[in-house]
């Protein structure tokens, strides 16, 4: 009887070995490949938070920034949309003044009478402002305080007048170019002090020099700096660029001016 149970246990025993053995390796195969599918995953995580979280950027420079540093930032943007706004309209201003220039030059002096040829120039322009300042000192030489000035100084003085307020209007923003061009570097140097100080700050709060509570930081402080640069060089070129085409714009201007004077001087009425 104990042989027979003692076989039947044995047997039984056997059994059950021969149902778990089979079934541990799939089970190992299954946690093997499992692994790696999520590894790929955690990996896909971890790349795109480091694509999307940039702590160094623009984004990051206006979010974590102080007021000192947005207001700087806001400062160098003010000027930067200035200076521009300045050399575009200028350029069109010096632009539209040489056209004017060059029609002026083909046909005011082929007129039959002054008051005929300012009727033909462009309403609004400047040459036709200096015509009709210069007839209108030729036609009304008259009064008891203008009674010592002879009519040739007078007329002189009336065109001269009315280069003068030409090129005034013509030198309109070109303060603001050099102002922009000579203050906007230190206003990025002062972004850049005020960064560099802040990761200072950074430093002796956490109490080691970790690349982490420097980058930022110092990242703001270079970004200040070369906004600066970026908005001081354009107003610097643009100004001397400016004066130039000024200074030939106003030769053009000048030399009607002189002629329109020798013909008020030579023609007996204007009328």
């Amino acid at each position: 009887m104990i042989k027979r149970l003692t076989s039947l246990l044995a047997a039984v025993a056997l059994a059950a070995l021969l149902v778990v053995i089979p079934q541990r390796p799939a089970q190992a195969q299954d946690a093997t490949a499992s692994a790696p599918a999520a590894a790929p995953m955690a990996a896909g995580a971890t790349t795109s938070k480091e694509t999307v979280d940039n702590p160094y950027g623009l984004g990051a420079l206006w979010a974590q920034g102080d007021f000192v540093a947005r207001g700087t930032l806001i400062i160098l943007v003010l000027m930067s949309m200035g200076s521009w706004y300045i050399l575009i309209t200028k350029l069109y201003e010096s632009l539209k003044i040489a056209g004017e220039a060059r029609a002026t030059r083909k046909g005011f002096f082929k007129a039959n009478s002054l008051t005929e040829a300012t009727k033909g120039l462009k309403d609004g322009s400047a040459f036709r402002f200096i015509a009709e300042s210069g007839i209108e000192a030729s036609d009304h030489h008259e009064g008891t305080l203008t009674e010592n000035i002879d009519r040739n100084t007078w007329v002189t003085m009336s065109v001269q007048r009315s280069v003068d307020e030409v090129q005034s209007r013509l030198q309109d923003g070109l303060a603001f170019l050099a102002t922009v061009g000579s203050t906007a570097p230190f206003i990025g140097l002062f972004g850049t002090v005020w960064g560099i100080y802040h990761a200072l700050t950074a430093i002796g709060i956490a109490g080691q020099a970790s690349i982490d509570k420097v980058a930022g930081p110092v990242g703001e402080a270079l970004i200040m700096t070369a906004i600066g640069l970026a908005v001081a060089v354009p107003a610097v070129l643009g100004y001397n660029w400016l004066v130039r085409r000024n200074k030939v714009t106003m030769d053009s201007v000048r030399g009607f001016g002189a002629d329109l004077h020798g013909v008020l001087m030579g023609a007996k009425s204007t009328r």
